[in-house]
């Protein structure tokens, strides 16, 4: 970090620099984001931090202003592929909450020394600090929007006693847990709800994500509904979380605004955390548009896209198995064909919800129920059945794995050894499973109309995506979107000279 770059961002409240680094103020004891709305503070005050966590083992507080807690994630953290990158997506994800350092260590085949030793040398705080900045904000968020009591919120959000959850609240908050619940008013849960803001950057193309992810959602596990009134969507779909199945509801915004709103049914609260994260990644919530759009917008091909589309952004997966799976669905077949088998499998092999909600009824199938399927079920070539099978049953036995903190190019030639994955599916899974922001798909059908849609030359000519690098997968969703409106411009057009015969 650059520190006069940084008082420069928190003297204009550059808000695209929330979440990627934090002010500190000497005076006040004080820790806010870049964009606080409070009065600036002289520079010789000031610190900046890496992370909260680093701010807080300093002996900062949260500022009760800006709450720099809530501020969307930095998208450093899906953009690196080193150790460091790939323990902070674990981190987020909960896994410190649920299998401890020992835990996390083993994930990433490193030993606790060492990765305390390196996450402490770049981020000012080691696993444990990390974590607990994480469970602080998740109990702040249950103690202000439901009513669970105090001793159901300390162990929901991963605290091992009572009196560490005190210790941390008054801490992180400077205040009990009592005051804080009572600072901002709390809304009761309605049937076990948990309503959120999932925070991100501004712009963000809203609708293009809630068209992505509606022609794709399989029914009875996913849906697209509309809103009463202004014309918005609320993307709803089931959640396979550690601590048992819930249900997820994202509301389309009907104006720009910093944040999603959100709600959430669990039925362990443990997974709240979890939950939280896998929604911030499949709206990919921590992109940093302004970077993409400097690569991209330098583009002789995609500069008048991203002008176009502003704020695009390349939805990830709330599951990293299951989105493997409908890749290997999706080869060589249309979207909406991959969706109906999709839908046909879960309806077979998906467990059932303790309870429909809506048109929710049930998780979409686990790899190792999917490796046993029956080939009446599997409407595909057989050669494309073997693939599906062969996938499920690495994902099974963890020969592949997709979690969170895996080695991006390690699991991208695990996926190709196996028989049936080619390049076209391992590069669709490194860009939405695993969140790769690099990911390219230069045979993709879709992105060569897109080229073509842009003005690229034939195929001799085409773009090899490297002046791209690295946001390639953002390019592909400009792309997409380029070939889909050309399609739809060619139909009208072809209506309109088959009326005016």
């Amino acid at each position: 970090m650059h520190e006069d770059a940084c008082y420069r961002a928190v003297s204009s409240k550059d808000a695209r620099l929330d979440g990627v680094f934090y002010t500190a103020v000497r005076t006040t004891g004080i820790y806010c984001r870049p964009s606080c709305p409070a009065r600036t503070p002289n520079r010789e005050n000031v610190d900046f931090y890496p992370t909260a966590a680093a701010a807080q083992a300093a002996g900062f507080r949260a500022c009760r202003r800006c709450r720099p807690d809530a501020a969307p994630g930095s998208p450093e953290w899906n953009l690196r592929a080193d150790l460091v990158g790939r323990a902070m997506r674990l981190i987020a994800d909960g896994v410190v909450d649920r299998e401890g350092v020992a835990g996390l260590a083993a994930r990433l085949g490193y030993s606790e020394r060492h990765l305390t030793r390196e996450l402490h040398a770049e981020l000012g705080a080691g696993p444990l600090a990390l974590a607990r900045t994480q469970r602080a904000q998740t109990a702040r968020l249950l103690l202000q929007t439901t009513d669970l009591g105090a001793t159901e919120v300390a162990f929901a959000a991963g605290f091992s006693s009572v009196r560490q959850f005190n210790d941390t609240i008054r801490e992180v908050y400077a205040m009990t847990p009592t005051e804080l619940r009572a600072h901002q008013g709390r809304r009761s849960v309605v049937q076990g709800v948990i309503p959120l803001r999932l925070a991100h950057r501004q712009p963000f193309d809203a609708a293009a994500v809630f068209d992505f992810l509606g022609l794709r959602a399989v029914p009875g596990v996913e849906e697209m509904v509309a809103r009463e009134s202004g014309g918005a969507r609320t993307y709803r779909r089931t959640l396979a979380l550690p601590g048992g199945p819930g249900v997820a509801e994202v509301d389309e915004p009907s104006k720009p605004q910093g944040w999603l709103d959100a709600r959430v049914r669990l039925g362990n609260v443990r997974d709240l955390t979890a939950a939280v994260q896998r929604l911030r990644a499949l709206f990919d919530l921590d992109a940093d548009p302004e970077a993409v759009a400097e690569v991209l917008g330098a583009d002789p091909y995609l500069g008048p896209l991203v002008a176009k589309r502003p704020g695009l952004r390349s939805p990830g997966h709330v599951d990293a198995h299951e989105l493997a799976v409908r890749a290997v669905l999706g080869q060589q077949v249309t979207v909406a064909a991959a969706r109906t088998l999709a839908g046909r499998l879960a309806a077979r092999y998906g467990a059932p919800l303790p309870e429909p909600s809506g048109g929710l009824t049930r998780l979409f199938p686990s790899a190792a129920s999917l490796a046993e399927a029956d080939s009446a079920d599997l409407a595909m070539p057989v050669a494309r059945q073997r693939a599906v099978r062969g996938l499920c049953a690495a994902l099974a036995d963890g020969t592949v794995r997709l979690d969170p903190g895996v080695d991006r190019d390690e699991a991208g030639a695990a996926l190709l050894a196996l028989p049936g994955i080619g390049p076209w599916t391992v590069s669709y899974v490194r860009m939405r499973a695993l969140a790769d922001p690099d990911a390219y798909l230069p045979t993709d059908i879709g992105v060569r109309h897109g080229l073509r849609a842009a003005g690229a030359p034939g195929p001799a000519g085409e773009p090899d995506g490297d002046a791209w690098r690295p946001w390639r997968s953002y390019a592909v969703h400009h792309l997409w979107v380029a070939a889909t409106e050309a399609a739809a411009s060619e139909r009208t057009l072809k209506t309109y000279a088959k009326a005016s015969k």
